[in-house]
């Protein structure tokens, strides 16, 4: 994944420094105790700038949207609801377990829970699951994650239900409460896969294509009672879900109300000001702005309505490393000792938003991550030994390179970081001319190898938390696409890296994996492929008589199933 929303500039630097007191509780400031048992009631406000891409399964990357599809649609595994590094968990969610693999993890077979139903009362199958997924393929109903066109059996050329009407032999539903899926290649992550909405079930005879998610059927705690796009959609609650069938999530509220084109001023004064029916708002996609951070220092209460959570992304530089003067390894280790890091991060606001970076892996355990500083610029960089290492590469009198950022200010890729990465590179020597990329087309163009700029600055974040989607789509040489589309924009393709990926992809159990991801990220960090800047942070501000509100490991964002106004 290679954007992510974060919090503006201005805002992170004057957060820097009141926030050390805040936790990641919840709870607000009301003097009532969340109580799972007895949360239930009222409505939760969510104001938004963005309306949701999509109500169709089919058509939502993972499981996005500001969880918003989670409260609709149940899938075969799904996230741990909890706050810090245990949301970083798969768990069951339709299905009974996380699946038992065999073949040496190319075959997963899972069994369904017992008395599942959709919102009309019709019961849940693996043959809906099935079609769910299968109907994904269509070239109808596009935005899905691709994982499945590649890991099925024989998935890449098909082309959905309605043209072929066979199906996918790849998945099996042997009786209405199993389904087996027969992969082309070892994958251990396929539980963390199942959590995507593609595995959320649809009734074949419900089913209208495109029109579906007009009046999509819910198998979730709640369904839709009315939507105007890009204004409003309102949810109540699903009278056939329960907890007894889904202990995953709380479903609190009664309702949820969700306000989408708004100013992203006027949501966060409303947030902060709490009154009325906005003490029981939240929101999934505005920043903090700096009139509501500014009255963080003198206004305690408002201080404890920020949550805090740690989203696995990290900010780099990418270069192509099969053309010069990249291709020269101490080239790359110039780079690598003269940026700035300390500069890069007061230029995205400061260290409540972001932590240097010296391993491509963020400091999460179910990534696997390893400590590691290969190139020891410390906080400021290291410019002479830069120079020393350029002068044995062949330019004794430095070089002159061209760095892309995209035009958005206040932006992780914008023109704040570029300039800072510009005036630390200029100190060893390095002349950089910025070169500037509207953001509408700017990952577009970074990642065709025929538009790709010499020198970018990019992100990348995990699909979920695992090494594997972090580390396989920027350094394995098979996933190199010369026609576009391309996240392996360092072009690496070594046989050995390749060969541990696959050892790796094959690993069931998730600390082991983990293990092996943060060895391979070590062992990988000594080429300088990339030049890790920094991880980012995750900051949010929720209405006063909101209780358990955190934000997820997983996504970023607040969960939604996990928040109660009662």
């Amino acid at each position: 994944m290679n954007r992510k929303p974060v919090l503006s500039i201005a805002a992170g630097a004057l957060l820097a420094g009141t926030l050390a007191a805040c936790g990641n509780t919840g709870g607000g400031s009301s003097t009532t105790a969340f109580d799972p048992k007895t949360c239930q009631g009222g409505t939760l406000e969510v104001l938004n700038q963005r309306d949701i891409t999509h109500l169709d399964p089919a058509r939502i990357y993972t499981s996005g949207g500001g969880n918003i599809p989670s409260l609709l649609f149940r899938t075969l595994t799904t996230r741990n609801r909890a706050a810090g590094a245990a949301g970083a968990n798969v768990v069951p969610d339709l299905a009974t377990d996380l699946g038992t693999p065999s073949d040496n993890a190319k075959t997963w077979t899972y069994h369904l829970r017992s008395g599942l139903k959709y919102s009309d009362g019709t019961a849940i199958t693996s043959a809906d699951i099935k079609y769910g997924i299968e109907r994904s393929f269509s070239p109808d109903l596009p935005g899905g994650a691709a994982y499945l066109r590649d890991w099925l059996v024989g998935a890449k050329n098909y082309a959905g239900p309605y043209k072929d009407p066979k199906g996918l032999g790849a998945i099996e539903t042997p009786d209405a409460r199993t389904i087996v899926f027969h992969l082309n290649s070892p994958h251990g992550d396929f539980p963390y896969l199942a959590t995507a909405t593609q595995f959320a079930p649809v009734p074949k005879a419900k089913d209208d294509g495109v029109n579906y998610e007009k009046h999509p059927v819910s198998s979730g705690p709640y369904q839709i009672k009315t939507y105007q796009k890009n204004k409003k959609l309102v949810l109540t609650r699903n009278k056939n879900w329960s907890r007894s069938i889904d202990p995953e999530r709380l479903a609190c509220p009664d309702t949820i109300d969700i306000t989408s084109g708004l100013n992203p001023d006027v949501i966060n004064q409303r947030l902060a000001a709490s009154s009325g029916n906005d003490a029981n708002a939240v929101t999934t996609d505005t920043d903090l702005g700096p009139a509501q951070i500014s009255q963080l220092q003198g206004n305690p209460e408002l201080a404890k309505r920020v949550a805090r959570g740690n989203f696995p992304y990290t900010y780099y530089l990418t270069y192509d490393t099969t053309k010069a003067p990249f291709d020269k390894l101490k080239v790359r280790e110039a780079f690598s000792y003269a940026v700035n890091r300390n500069s890069v991060i007061n230029a995205i606001g400061g260290s409540s938003l972001g932590y240097p970076a010296t391993t491509f892996l963020p400091k999460q355990k179910s990534m696997g991550y390893q400590p590691y500083d290969y190139f020891p610029a410390g906080k400021s960089g290291n410019p002479a030994k830069a120079k020393q290492l350029l002068a044995q590469a062949g330019y004794p009198h430095g070089l002159t390179v061209t760095l892309a950022h995209n035009n958005t200010a206040d932006d992780p890729s914008g023109p704040e970081v570029a300039t800072a990465v510009q005036d630390a590179l200029k100190k060893a020597g390095i002349t950089v001319k910025l070169q500037t990329i509207d953001s509408n087309s700017y990952y577009d163009t970074l990642n065709d190898p025929k538009t790709q700029p010499q020198v970018a600055i990019a992100g990348w974040g995990a699909d979920w938390p695992s090494g594997g989607p972090f580390l396989i789509p920027l350094f394995d040489g098979r996933q190199i696409f010369p026609s576009g589309g391309n996240f392996n924009t360092a072009m690496v393709n070594d046989p050995a890296v390749n060969k541990q990926i696959d050892r790796i992809n094959a690993i069931t159990d998730p600390a082991q994996a983990a293990k092996a991801w943060g060895e391979l990220d070590a062992s990988m960090g000594k080429q300088a492929w990339y030049v890790p800047l920094y991880h980012g942070k995750d900051l949010a501000l929720y209405g006063k008589n909101v209780k358990n509100a955190f934000v997820s490991d997983w996504t970023g964002v607040y969960d939604l199933s996990q928040l109660s106004v009662k």
